[in-house]
């Protein structure tokens, strides 16, 4: 062990879900290697950020926070300022850190987080800076072995498998990421056993599309069913669903399931088929619409479906803009991720004309205008029914209080302290409030 590495560490994540739980991988490499965990900078012998380039804003606040510490990293030479994620393994990327910030110690990949501690022993002996974004050949081998500090209770998030193959024509993703790798389903088990035994609620199952799972013969409803078995009180959720693999099989073991909650996310990102042409999604309006009817029908008018919807892609039109928004008061979503679209350089889509800013501006303000009165209306119905929820965290607004989610995944806040994350409470809803709810706890 080299004596160095018996300091401090912070992460800095940015991003998906995924990228909490690759940061929760990070973690568990440092510890390992005798760093503890601290929340402030100044503290800390290595700071990590795990950066993400889905969307421009992640990756302008990922550059922000990255050259905030070129100060501090002049007062204190012997700090590590690591960087791994998406945004290093986009073109011209390691060289723009290797020019601009000469204070980054190591740039890694998205796929070789493995490879840290070798990295940081390197840079710690030589002296020199390291950057590697080169993929293993043993890559999923490699992340198998990897250990995790889990920093998510009650929830333990479970990637399923890695990279994408859709090539949807704004996505940086399987550039990035590489395409589709399904991991074992033994280890998948093996790991969702050991997490309900170590006491968590709820499993997230994690992939850019879970639906296209597809390990050793085993497609994504067969693991639904086989985790669903594992004994114990938790609850199974999963992210992210595409519309053009979630089929009837999936939602009938969801419907037979006491464990898999009644909520899936599922992105539709517009609500015109011209738009979705050009985005490469692969499926149209009305495929979209008869999923949802599907969905209700099978698991019922109160299954919760929250999507993404994107704004401003090239060649949108008003009509096409109007399709989308005639959509969301179609399906009436429980909530919805929307987000201006921004053109990701080596992507398709960045060499399509451009909408100017001023009139996605525009429209994003009409479709959140619009989803907030509907998710309001929703909120509203909820009060007097009874609903179980799981105890998630303490409350950000609301002092004494905690919140947790209902099986559909909307969130409540009821009055509480720390000792009761973690558990599943009857709760009556109260009061609402726009996307909130409050309840009383009965049992």
């Amino acid at each position: 062990m080299i004596k160095y590495m018996k300091g401090k560490y912070k992460i800095v994540t940015f991003g998906c879900q995924m990228n909490v739980h690759e940061s929760e991988k990070a973690a568990g490499l440092l510890e390992e290697m005798g760093y503890a965990p601290t929340e402030s900078a100044e503290d800390a012998d290595v700071v990590l950020f795990n950066t993400c380039c889905i969307r421009d804003t992640a990756e302008k606040r990922a550059f922000g926070n990255i050259g905030a510490l070129k100060s501090l990293k002049r007062s204190r030479s012997g700090m590590l300022i690591i960087v791994l994620g998406c945004m290093t393994e986009q073109d011209g990327y390691t060289e723009l850190f290797k020019s601009k910030y000469p204070f980054v110690d190591i740039v890694l990949g998205t796929r070789n987080l493995s490879v840290l501690r070798a990295k940081i022993e390197e840079k710690v002996r030589a002296g020199k800076r390291v950057f590697d974004t080169a993929v293993p050949e043993n890559f999923l081998e490699a992340d198998e072995n990897t250990p995790v500090t889990r920093t998510s209770y009650p929830n333990a998030w479970l990637n399923i498998m890695y990279g994408c193959n859709n090539f949807c024509s704004y996505c940086i993703v399987p550039y990035v990421r590489g395409r589709e790798v399904s991991r074992d389903i033994e280890s998948i088990l093996s790991e969702a056993r050991e997490v309900v035994a170590a006491g968590y609620k709820e499993i997230t199952l994690l992939g850019q599309n879970v639906n296209s799972y597809n390990g050793n013969g085993v497609n994504f409803a067969e693991l639904l069913q086989k985790i669903d078995q594992i004994e114990g009180k938790f609850r199974i959720r999963f992210m992210t669903s595409h519309p053009k693999d979630f089929n009837e099989e999936i939602a009938a073991v969801m419907a037979a399931s006491s464990k898999i909650c009644n909520g899936i996310h599922l992105p539709v990102q517009a609500g015109s088929n011209a738009v979705l042409k050009s985005m490469n999604r692969r499926y149209t309006r009305e495929k979209y619409l008869s999923l949802v009817d599907m969905m209700r029908e099978k698991l019922g008018e109160g299954v919760g479906i929250t999507t993404d919807i994107m704004v401003g892609f090239p060649g949108e039109t008003d009509a096409d803009f109007n399709d989308t928004m005639e959509l969301v008061r179609t399906v009436r979503f429980s909530n919805a991720f929307t987000f201006i679209y921004s053109p990701r350089k080596g992507t398709p889509a960045a060499s399509m004309p451009q909408i100017p800013y001023e009139v996605k501006r525009a429209r994003i303000g009409e479709l959140i205008k619009l989803q907030n009165a509907i998710t309001k209306e929703l909120s509203d119905a909820y009060m007097g029914k009874i609903e179980e929820i799981l105890i998630e965290d303490l409350s950000a607004k609301y002092d004494g209080s905690v919140c947790g989610r209902t099986e559909s995944g909307r969130l409540v806040t009821v009055k509480g302290e720390k000792d009761l994350i973690g558990s599943f409470k009857t709760v009556e809803i109260t009061a609402s409030k726009s996307a909130s709810l409050f309840g009383e706890i009965l049992l």
